[in-house]
């Protein structure tokens, strides 16, 4: 596998074996049967307990099952997943850094004990609900509303009024679309305005999706990310009771430190999709011959290769780095957002010139290139967009905010 500058050489032993692990996963479990389901539009839901077993869903947490891997290693598994599939690193991505990650990090022990553990082991899956019909790269103007559920319910004695179930609780209403995991989701952390107090603060709330008045329907016909389970969650008064809300963070913050979480691993996670786009391309040069002998022999296509492995070294570089400051707490979320708005990019790019290097046969299932180009279209619009993301840096480089 390209690794130009001996950036491996580096590797615990720890990071080594989560790699290797990742990587036999991978060639032994999903990569034979991912381009099936890429055409048939599905997920490989049966894997999901393995993954959990194997320890993919938010190794770099500590405690309720989970190990506490470095953050390398964290980024070296979102890379591997990714090699396959982005879809594939898409499921682990939420569920660890869009929904562990925030019960972990602002919830109860209450919440962290019921869900974390069987999260961790694919016992449970959950998704992360923000972006909205009409609010997606703003998501601060959300419309779901949740407020505070005066209920009351009457007994068997007209004259007697006793408090309903979930009084004291929240009723939320709104909708949100573009959510992986959300129809095979049991439980979905789901930010709303308090519209019940001042100034309506943004609150998580943990919402079983089993609950009167959520529905997930599945968005199908998707020319990009067809192997993973994507969908909406419509809440229709939905009570939820007090507990049920994350009690250590209100406002913006809380979903956009999340959304830093997962940017991270998709840093990483483009870096393994470029990695198996040039292996693809440079096997194929060796061994396609025209014109009395192999195509890489000839000097057009040693320069593809040579630019599509220096592009994917940089980017490997850079989430190096990343690791380095994350690991320290260092990490700033405009660097990730470079990293992000970098490393997506120039994955797009190599995937379609591993493409074009394939001739015809590259448009075929039998290949992997397009398909990674596909879904990379995915990945360069959501968790922001590359317009917001330049935007990020721009306002962090000139101290002015070109939105608000």
């Amino acid at each position: 596998m390209l690794d130009y500058v001996g950036l491996e050489a580096d590797l615990s032993a720890e990071e080594t074996l989560i790699r290797d692990t990742a990587r036999e996963f991978v060639a032994e479990e999903v990569a034979p049967d991912i381009a099936d389901h890429y055409e048939a539009g599905t997920f490989p839901t049966e894997l999901i307990p393995e993954m959990g077993e194997l320890g993919f869903y938010a190794p770099n947490l500590e405690g309720y099952g989970s190990p506490n891997v470095s953050e390398r290693a964290y980024g070296l598994l979102m890379q591997e997943l990714e090699a396959c599939d982005s879809g594939l690193r898409s499921m682990a991505s939420v569920q660890g850094a869009l929904v562990m990650y925030p019960i972990h990090a602002f919830g109860s022990e209450a919440q962290k004990e019921r869900w974390l553990p069987d999260l961790g082991q694919g016992e449970a899956v959950g998704c992360f609900g923000l972006t909205e019909p009409d609010h997606g790269s703003n998501p601060a103007g959300m419309e779901t509303a949740a407020e505070r559920d005066s209920a009351e319910e009457t007994s068997a004695d007209p004259s007697e009024v006793v408090a309903s179930e979930d009084a004291d609780g929240f009723v939320l209403n709104g909708e949100k679309t573009w959510i992986t995991n959300a129809p095979i989701a049991d439980v979905a952390v789901v930010w709303a305005k308090l519209t019940s107090e001042e100034e309506s603060p943004v609150r998580g709330f943990l919402v079983e999706t089993d609950r009167d008045g959520v529905e997930t329907p599945k968005i199908d016909d998707k020319l990009s990310m067809r192997a993973s389970v994507t969908g909406g969650i419509v809440l229709d008064d939905v009570r939820v009771p007090e507990e049920n809300v994350l009690p250590e963070v209100e406002g913006m913050k809380g979903p956009l430190s999340c959304l830093t979480q997962a940017r991270y691993g998709i840093a990483w996670g483009a870096v393994g999709a470029a990695r198996d786009c040039f292996e693809t391309a440079r096997e194929y040069q060796t061994d396609r011959e025209q014109f009395g002998g192999p195509i890489a022999r000839f000097q057009i296509q040693q320069e593809k290769l040579a630019e599509m492995a220096t592009q994917i070294t940089l980017a490997q570089l850079l989430a190096y780095r990343l690791a380095d400051l994350k690991e320290r707490g260092d990490l700033r979320p405009q660097q990730v957002s470079m990293a992000k708005r970098n490393n997506v990019r120039m994955a797009r790019d190599q995937a379609r010139i591993a493409r074009e290097m394939l001739g015809g046969n590259g448009i075929t299932t039998d290949y992997s290139p397009m398909r990674h180009m596909s879904n990379l279209e995915t990945v360069y619009t959501y968790e922001g967009t590359h317009d917001i993301h330049s935007l990020i840096l721009g306002a962090d480089l000139t101290g002015i905010q070109a939105f608000e």
